[in-house]
Order: structure tokens, then sequence, then C-alpha cells
């Protein structure tokens, strides 16, 4: 079969060519970008979809602090073509919320369909909700002190003396609606049951739930100081120890009682009281007097404190060498043999 009955002369190969257009290969250019957008816009599916669109707060004063809870993110219904939706679903868009002119007190911001800034080709139809309240508070910073909470009995014959909290304060800054209701901060209960020795602990605050916004979970160091009962004790016979500046001295009396208050234990196991003791004698400048000064000897570990010193003064007198025996006269010594 042939498919030219004659071969092409001159004069037709001319006439095709100017029959075809001169611009030829912008009009070809402009085909192929036709097709590319149709493919991409028109030719993709249209579509209506739920998203979720986070909400951005911008602009809120120093002062100021937003003091209730609100959505962050805001459900939007948009249609258009798929390829866009997608785009929103990965988090390409934002519902700002301006409050570079808020005040204090309670506002109400609409959630109003243009204000959601859809990409070209896209349409929202619906916002869920439609509208967020803020409620807006004065800014405020409070000094609060930290009090510990406590359950349960030490071992017996033991006392808690007292909590020493690190730090003992707290600075917060935060609505002064919260803050104001507040005078101090509190731990969570601490159980001291059995507790017989000093302890150092790692406590959390018990926090509303307000405050946890505020400063998150927070703890504090709490510094147990548990000691045994003490009892008063009358300790007579403890003796007095002196040598002052060398000199030999006779002093009266040569002992002293001792009331002093120790632990329990310390007074129930030791029988031998007054070896818990150093009596020594102090050089007042009276004539013929010295103060006795009485103190806990130093292998003594457990805390001893001294009540009172019977008789808190004693009378000395100076010792004198007894004499030489007199020398032998001349005349007494025997000759040598």
């Amino acid at each position: 079969m042939k498919l030219f009955t004659k071969p092409l002369n001159v004069d037709d190969f001319r006439r095709w060519q100017e029959m075809w257009p001169k611009d030829w290969t912008l009009r070809f250019i402009s085909l192929v970008l036709a097709v590319v957008l149709w493919y991409f816009v028109g030719g993709d599916d249209t579509v209506d979809k739920n998203v979720m669109v986070p909400l951005e707060v911008i602009n809120l004063p120093r002062d100021l602090v937003i003091s209730n809870q609100f959505k962050r993110e805001i459900e939007v219904t948009v249609s258009g073509p798929r390829s866009l939706v997608l785009k929103i679903e990965k988090g390409d868009i934002t519902r700002q919320v301006d409050l570079g002119h808020a005040v204090a007190g309670t506002m109400v911001i609409k959630n109003e369909n243009h204000l959601i800034p859809v990409p070209r080709g896209m349409k929202v139809l619906r916002t869920q909700p439609d509208s967020i309240i803020f409620s807006l508070d004065k800014l405020i910073q409070k000094q609060l002190e930290v009090k510990p909470e406590t359950k349960g009995s030490l071992a017996s014959h033991h006392i808690l003396q007292e909590i020493v909290m690190k730090p003992e304060t707290i600075s917060i800054t935060g609505p002064q609606a919260v803050l104001s209701q507040l005078s101090f901060l509190q731990t969570q209960v601490i159980d001291i049951s059995g507790m017989d020795k000093p302890i150092q602990l790692q406590v959390p605050l018990d926090l509303s739930t307000a405050l946890l916004d505020l400063i998150g979970e927070t703890s504090v160091t709490a510094d147990l100081v548990i000691v045994e009962e003490t009892v008063e004790k009358r300790i007579s016979g403890v003796p007095i120890e002196m040598d002052i500046q060398g000199k030999a001295r006779r002093i009266t009396p040569t002992s002293v009682t001792v009331t002093a208050t120790l632990p329990r234990s310390l007074a129930r196991e030791n029988k031998e009281l007054h070896s818990l003791f150093k009596a020594t004698v102090i050089d007042g400048g009276d004539e013929g007097q010295m103060t006795v000064r009485v103190v806990p000897r130093e292998t003594t570990l457990a805390p001893i404190e001294i009540v009172k010193v019977e008789p808190p003064v004693v009378t000395f007198t100076e010792e004198k060498p007894e004499p030489l025996p007199p020398l032998p006269k001349l005349d007494e010594i025997p000759p040598k043999k």
C-alpha cells in the first residue's frame, strides 16, 4: 500500500511550511504547562475533609497571662484538591490569635472561616469550635514558704526536734487570681513511722493543677532532725582535775555534783555516769576561790547538756614544800676511815 501517490515537490513543502504557525514553539510550551497544571490542580480529586489546625497565640502583653485551659487545636472542614489537603494535615498552617490589645478579663475570639489561612484553591467550610474563650489575668510574683506535712510516730523515746526545708521559700510567677489565694506551699505527706535517727529526704510538693501548670512537678529537700528523749540526772562524785601553771594547790571540796540532761538510753546503760564528765577549775582572780568548769568528755559522743554544778566554786590553798632537814655541823661529821 502506497501512502503517497506522488512524491512531495518543493512547492508542496513550501505550502505546508506556510500553513504551520510561526510561533509554534511558544504554543507547544503553553500546551505542556496547561497539561501539567490540569494534572496537579484540575486533574486532582476535590475532597472535603476535617483537619486539625494548631492554635497560635501572638503578641500577649508581658503583664498578662492566660489563666484558663483552652483547646490548642481547632477542627476545620476544608474543601479542595487532595494534594493541598494533605499539606494542611502535615501542619503547614496555624490559626493565629493576636492578643496585642488584650486587657485583664474574659475575651471571646471568633473562629471565622476567613481567618484560617488555607492555600489558594481551597475553601474553609466550617470551624469547630466556632469561638475560643480566654481568661486573662494580671501576672504577679509571690514568695511562698514551704511547710512539711508528716504522719506516723517515731521510734519509742524519740522526738522530731525540727524539719529544715531546703529551700525554705519558693518564688512563683503566675496569675493573680491563683497566687493571691496561697499563703504557703505544702509538701506531700512524709511518713516518719519508726524513725530513730536524723535523715535527709527528697519530698515532692503537693500542688494543685493550676500550680502544676505554672512550675511543674517540684521537689524539695527535708532535713529531719530526730533525737532521743533526754532525762535529767543528778550525778555526784565527779572529781575535779587541777593543775594550774604547774602550781600544786589543795582544793576543797575535791569533787562536785553535776545536774545534766542526757539521752535516756545513755542514762539507762551507763552506771558510772560521773565518768562521762570532766571537771576542772578556772582561776577567777578571787583570793582563795576558783570557778568549777564541767564539760562532757571528748569520748562521749551523745548530746549532753550541763544544767547545774554544785558547788560552783571551790576554795584552795597553795601547798608549801616541806623544809629540807638541816645540814650536819662539821664537828659532827665522822672522820673517814
